[in-house]
């Protein structure tokens, strides 16, 4: 999990994707050559935010990884397995703590162990992330993207890999 101090902005989203491939990912899943994103379909990490795309296709191409990318429509966040099973853990674990810095949020977050034993890893990142960025129309006729009838956004390297799929819920 990222914690930021700064705005919640696309760059914010894409460097909490990155943060995670560099210091877990490629860890756990050395073999991965795909990568699947699921993601709310606003905010930040906004289905049609162009600063999200371009951000991805940068990290795909500087990963090697295939990278996908699939939004939940819009008002269907609340299905996210992710804030069901680890959420609701986190609550608990803080609940009666004063959260008086991020300190101590990210400590709290990083203590926290689900029912099942998952554990939770959490970085403070403390960067300036810049709102307004606009990506240019020659920007985005650089970026290998292929929209999918789902609503879900492809962006994918023209190089090809083998058939390991790694999916990181954001």
């Amino acid at each position: 999990m990222n914690v930021g101090t700064d705005r919640d902005t696309g760059a914010f989203a894409v460097a909490s994707i990155r943060g995670w491939w560099r210091h877990e990912g490629r860890r756990l899943y050395p073999q991965a050559r795909h990568l699947l994103i699921t993601a709310d379909g606003g905010g930040s990490n906004g289905s049609r935010l162009s600063c999200v795309e371009a951000g991805i296709a940068t990290m795909a191409n500087e990963s090697g990884l295939t990278i996908s990318v699939c939004h939940f429509p819009p008002g269907t966040s609340k299905w996210n397995k992710v804030e069901h099973r680890l959420f609701s853990f986190i609550s608990s674990n803080w609940r009666g703590e004063p959260l008086k810095d991020y300190e101590t949020i990210v400590r709290l977050i990083a203590h926290t162990t689900t029912a099942k034993g998952l554990t939770v890893t959490c970085r403070l990142d403390r960067r300036k992330y810049p709102v307004g960025r606009r990506v240019t129309d020659e920007e985005m006729t650089q970026i290998t993207l292929q929209r999918y009838p789902f609503t879900a956004t492809g962006i994918i390297p023209s190089t090809p890999y083998n058939d390991l799929v790694v999916t990181f819920i954001f």
